[in-house]
């Protein structure tokens, strides 16, 4: 004995409406995890606002946790996305000079190349989905570069957060990076 046609088309019908509704069920449980779960790299912002104008870097700032971090967790000579999970996000409503360099108006992605003794920090043009690739190699097209420049370490008392901070007056503004015992700072220019 066969089933009908019609049998057979209402279990398949069933059987889809039931899998689209577990998939379903799967994905709200999934995203409100995630949104409910603190991360162990929360983003985090700074901004620098004067006159309507403003400069803002957006990160995810992750923890030292007894690591040693730069030479190690973060080597040295390898561009590094500048924080955890996302890329860093440097956005700026006024082109800005850097050491005598011109950074247009815009939104960029931020990165660095950390040495012991100096960083490379990088302004890139391109948006990413993430901050790395699969083989945890940061994803950074160097043809999408606007600005790279080279500033010296500074050693200070170790910091258990990395952090970024923007700060300024009277036309003169500084980006400092910092983390476990290593400071970068950036000055840059922007106009009154």
């Amino acid at each position: 004995m066969t089933a009908e046609p019609n049998q057979v088309f209402k279990r398949i019908k069933w059987i889809a409406i039931l899998g689209v509704l577990i998939l379903g069920s799967i994905g709200i449980y999934w995203s409100l995890s995630q949104s409910a779960t603190e991360r162990s790299s929360p983003i985090t912002n700074t901004r620098l606002e004067w006159d309507n104008k403003a400069i803002e870097v957006i990160y995810s700032s992750p923890s030292k946790k007894g690591r040693t971090i730069f030479g190690e967790l973060v080597p040295y000579g390898e561009v590094w996305r500048t924080g955890a999970n996302e890329a860093t996000v440097f956005q700026t409503s006024v082109a800005l000079t850097i050491q005598g360099k011109n950074l247009p108006a815009g939104t960029y992605t931020l990165w660095t190349i950390p040495q012991k003794d100096r960083w490379t920090v990088i302004w890139n043009k391109k948006m990413y989905p993430w901050g790395v690739d699969f083989n945890a190699k940061a994803m950074r097209n160097a043809q999408y570069d606007a600005l790279l420049i080279e500033v010296p370490t500074k050693t200070i008392e170790p910091e258990e957060q990395f952090a970024i901070q923007l700060s300024g007056e009277n036309g003169r503004g500084l980006m400092r990076l910092s983390w476990d015992k290593v400071k970068v700072e950036v000055d840059f220019i922007f106009p009154n």
